[in-house]
């Protein structure tokens, strides 16, 4: 899969507040994810969130 800074990842499981769908701040072999829900941000190893992506929505270049 393609990842790239500011795509939005909608993952199998929910943070606790509820939300889906995680914003990409850091790309590499850590993943830096922001909650789009609560803002909450965690880094996680790149093939958990691989493994765990259900859908990528690619930001919108201007």
């Amino acid at each position: 899969m393609d990842y790239a800074v500011g795509d939005i990842v909608r993952l199998k499981k929910k943070h606790p507040c509820g939300s889906f769908t995680w914003e990409i701040l850091r790309v590499g072999a850590d993943f830096r994810l922001k909650c789009t829900g609560c803002g909450h941000q965690i880094m996680v190893a790149r093939k958990l969130v691989e493994k765990n992506t259900k859908e990528i929505q690619k930001k919108v270049e201007k």
